[in-house]
């Protein structure tokens, strides 16, 4: 089928059956995707709690870490090949080659800093609101991205409100954020994406906003047209991709309240500067027809402009009732350009 997304010239054809895998390589959801070299697709798992890799046919070529990481959370592939994966659930972030073999092990397996945060009651929002102060690396860190310096920067989320910048041998440099709703403060800090022109920008998930900073931590701006960003992607042109989550009906975020709708979730694209030049997705019904998301949760962009969105419905969807299990499956979808070629400016954006 042909996906046309609102204002029209950024066109895609959809396949959700796009990278089915073997009976023995299943998972119950593909918390996050990426790229490396000559478009090869690496998946992050759960359930099986490892890593499959896939040719930009969708077909395995080869799998590994099973059983090693405790919450599958964010991979990067950095510019040298080498795989980072980051485990919430262990507060760490391993280093891998291609293949698997394990080079690096970032912080302290199952020592999270001290936050405060915790099961300290009935939550108003979201658990992350219980993190009482900022703390080190890391508590429930969520993602990393490679600067074109070389060096690293962690969203560390869930049980703590900071970004932390680190060598490129993983060495902590500094960290910056606090708790709240101000410039540079955090409800969640998810994603994270540095540009190739130095920004970076931070998916602050429950306070629905991307904060842009320079890469030393200088607050430049904020995006708010956007809904619980939880991974953000860059393509070749400089267009910003967003994989945004589902808000159910009642909930509610830090800035906006309680929400009277219900908001599904979508993927949203974004010029340099912010502005929105395509969504799509927002289905209430048929959330797992292609096109639509229950649950979108990672998202990346290969060479030829092609998105893939990973999408964690059985954590997110059927684990807490909000959909069938029937949907289980609904968790990865390639979108295929056939709109604006790969390089070009995007309607109303300069070059």
């Amino acid at each position: 089928m042909t996906l046309a997304p609102v204002r029209s010239g950024l066109r895609f054809t959809v396949s959700d059956r796009w990278g089915r895998v073997p009976a023995h390589l299943a998972h119950a959801d593909v918390a996050a995707v990426d790229i490396g070299a000559d478009d090869v697709v690496y998946l992050f798992t759960r359930n099986r709690n490892g890593v499959v890799v896939l040719d930009p046919e969708g077909r395995v070529l080869r799998s590994w870490g099973d059983g090693l990481f405790t919450t599958p959370h964010g991979l990067t592939v950095a510019p040298d090949g080498t795989v980072y994966c980051v485990d919430c659930g262990d507060h760490t972030i391993r280093r891998f080659t291609p293949d698997g073999e394990l080079l690096q092990t970032i912080g302290a397996p199952g020592r999270p800093s001290d936050t405060g945060y915790g099961r300290q009651g009935p939550t108003v929002v979201h658990l992350n609101e219980t993190v009482r102060r900022p703390g080190g690396a890391f508590n429930g860190c969520t993602n990393l991205t490679v600067a074109p310096t070389g060096e690293l920067y962690v969203a560390d989320g869930y049980g703590n409100c900071r970004v932390h910048r680190l060598s490129a041998d993983g060495e902590v440099l500094e960290s910056w954020g606090g708790i709240g709703i101000g410039p540079g403060e955090f409800h969640l800090p998810h994603a994270i994406c540095a540009t190739a022109d130095g920004a970076l920008l931070v998916g602050d998930r429950e306070n629905e906003r991307i904060q842009v900073f320079d890469l030393d931590g200088s607050y430049r701006t904020e995006w708010t047209d956007v809904q619980r960003p939880s991974d953000i992607a860059v393509d070749a042109s400089g267009l910003v991709y967003v994989a945004e989550l589902w808000r159910p009906s009642g909930s509610a975020s830090f800035t906006r309240g309680a929400s009277t709708t219900d908001l599904p979730g979508r993927v949203s694209v974004y010029d340099p500067q912010g502005r929105v030049v395509a969504r799509w997705g927002a289905s209430t019904v048929m959330r797992d027809a292609p096109g639509n998301f229950v649950a979108p949760h990672g998202i990346a962009v290969d060479s030829t402009g092609a998105v893939y969105v990973a999408e964690v419905t059985g954590t997110f969807g059927v684990a807490t009732g909000r959909v069938p299990e029937a949907m289980a499956d609904h968790q990865l979808q390639k979108f295929t350009p056939i709109g604006w070629p790969v390089g070009s400016s995007a309607p109303g954006r300069t070059s």
